[in-house]
Order: structure tokens, then sequence, then C-alpha cells
């Protein structure tokens, strides 16, 4: 098999969907390795690393499309890519087909086999290529809304942490999934009052188990989540049901009574936002205000820490995509649930329940 490797194109994206190492393993099993100029240069693998590791580089994104037989990239294919997609190849990238009709749309007439990277379940049912990113997302989501907090950021002016004397900031976080006990383990160690909230008690259980004492564990229902939401100076959304358009937790009326200058981070905005307000943003313009609240909504925000988030995401991906590339899409996808999850869409037609559950007269 040809696999292809594009330089990631959406704004202010520094990942590359390959290591030079997953390309050395790949060619070891037999399989050519295509990579577009540059493509690793924001993850810091200049093309020379490539090459030595048996790689091909290629001039342009458009030779690369048409030459390979699977594509492995980072992002969902974007406007300027879309049309170079051609039907019966394999695309292993992460699509979040549920927040972009317009995307599923084309990918449909595309008539592509999108193996989606969000989707795929290993046997225990948990995420194994969403993890990572989510282990950034998280993270960072705290240390991008304590920036947000200052003045000259429209925020509230306040230090997260607080000092001596002075109260710290309240951080409500929406989800205890691999996003939320991320960021409430960072706002925690930063000194914050954290609260976070699950519909899962068994969930709610383990992370009261885990976290420090200043986190609080609350179980998510509509009058909790508007009680603390009001009192919050920083709202991490970080719900997710994996395919499926995030829930919509937080809406207008709730945003508009929220504190002037308090931060909203929708980590989940790439399956459309759990805030009626929310819309996707980049590095560039990240933010946004309704109603006095700083809206974060940056849809790549692991694109910004390429090299440890490029690390991170290759050493989950590269076992699956060397059980791609050996298989082709129909056998990887007998071998269990899990990976059958991951073929959202074949021969235009949607596969995943949850997605398809999104786009039901697509």
């Amino acid at each position: 098999m040809i696999v292809g490797v594009p330089r990631e194109i959406k704004a202010d994206e520094y990942r590359v969907g390959l290591l030079p190492v997953g390309a050395h393993l790949l060619r070891e099993d037999g399989h050519a390795v295509l990579v577009e100029r540059d493509a690793g240069l924001g993850s810091g693998f200049d093309n020379a690393a490539y090459e030595a590791a048996g790689a091909r580089i290629v001039a342009d994104a458009a030779e690369l499309y048409a030459r390979a037989d699977m594509i492995m990239k980072v992002k969902e294919p974007q406007a300027n890519e879309l049309p170079m997609l051609r039907a019966g190849q394999v695309v292993f990238t992460y699509f979040h087909f549920a927040a972009s009709r317009e995307l599923t749309q084309s990918c449909l007439r595309a008539g592509i086999t999108a193996v989606a990277y969000e989707t795929l379940q290993d046997r225990e049912g948990r995420l194994p290529l969403l993890t990572p990113m989510s282990e950034v997302a998280g993270k960072m989501s705290i240390q991008e809304g304590a920036k947000y907090l200052e003045k000259p950021m429209m925020g509230r002016g306040i230090l997260l942490g607080g000092v001596a004397g002075v109260a710290p900031a309240n951080v409500l976080i929406l989800g205890g999934g691999v996003v939320g006990s991320n960021a409430a383990r960072v706002a925690a160690g930063l000194g914050a009052n954290v609260v976070i909230m699950d519909i899962s008690i068994d969930r709610l259980r383990y992370l009261d188990d885990v976290t420090p004492a200043n986190v609080t564990t609350i179980y998510c229902d509509p009058h909790a989540v508007r009680e603390y939401a009001r009192q919050a100076d920083l709202v991490i959304g970080a719900v997710l049901i994996p395919g499926a358009r995030a829930p919509r937790l937080v809406d207008r009326e709730l945003t508009r009574q929220m504190r002037p200058g308090a931060v909203l981070v929708d980590v989940c905005i790439d399956q459309g936002g759990c805030a009626e307000t929310s819309r996707p943003t980049t590095h560039h313009e990240p933010t946004f205000i309704v109603d006095g609240v700083v809206h974060y909504c940056v849809t790549n925000m692991p694109g910004a820490v390429g090299r440890t988030s490029t690390q991170a995401l290759c050493n989950a991906t590269l076992p699956y995509a060397r059980e791609l590339a050996a298989l082709g899409p129909d056998r990887f996808a007998a071998l269990d649930p899990g990976r059958a999850a991951a073929m959202n869409m074949k021969e235009g037609k949607i596969l995943n329940k949850a997605v398809a559950s999104a786009f039901q007269d697509a």
C-alpha cells in the first residue's frame, strides 16, 4: 500500500500525522510512504529525517493525494483538500463529522473510506486515539483559561490560584472524562477552587478518590450546572458522546447570568460545542465575547504545542495504522467492534451509528 502524509493546512495547525520512525516501520512492513514537503517542520521534523527513514518527499499535496492509497493525517480534510479525495481512498484522521454537515456530505460524495481516530475503541471501550489529545487539551484549557482571565484579555482580572488573603478563582469543569480530569488536576495544582461535574456516579467516585481536596465532585444536572456556572470565573466544557454532537449544557440565558469577564473554554467545540453561544475559532483569533463572557473555542487546541502533540498522537495511532495498511479497511474492521466503530463511512454510506444519528438525512 502507498501511505501518504500531507502537510496540515488548517489554520495554526503544527502537527503531522506520522513520525519518521513511523515511516521507517511502515517501510519495514513493505509499504511505500510519501510525505509532503515540509509536513513535519511544525513539529520539529525536517524532510531529511523522513528521507533517512525511507520515505519519499513529494512536492505538493496534489501529487500525494493522487498517488496514495491511504492518507494519514491529523485534522479533517479542509476545503482545498476535499476535491483531491477519491473513491476507495482510505483516510485515517480526526473527522468529527457530527460538527459539520458540509464535511460529511463532501466526504460521502467523494466515496472515501473514512477511518476516524475519535471513534476507534479498544477492548475496554476506551478511545485510545482520542485520549492523548484529550490529555493535552485538558491541560491546555486551564493554561488558556488562566491567561484569558487577565484584564488585558478582557477577563475578570483574577489570578487562578489567588494569593494570601485573597480568594482563588472558581473553576467549573463540565465532564469528568480525560479532558475534565486533566483540567481538574492542573487547576487544582494552581490552587483554584474546582468543581467537576459528570453524570456517572462511578466516575465521580473515582475522581473524588484521586483528585486533591480542592476539587469537589458534583452530579451534573441542569440545576447544578446553572448554580455553579453563575458562580464560576472559568468554565471548561469537556463533555463527550463519541462520534455524536456534544450536548448543549450552557444555553444563552445562562451565559447572560454568568459573571462579567468570566471565561468559557469550550474544549468540545470540535464536536459542536456544549454552549449555545460557542462557535469555532483559531489560535490566531482564539476568543470572542458574548454577554460579557470571554469564549475560547479553538478547534485544534493541541496543534499549538505541535511537538508534544505529534509525539503523543503518533505513539497511539501507529500500531493501528500498521494494521490498517496491512489488512485493508474491511479486514481491519472485522478484527473487533472497536475497530469497526472507527469506520465512519465507506462507498458513500455512513457506517458509524452516532454519526448517522447526527445526519439521518445525509
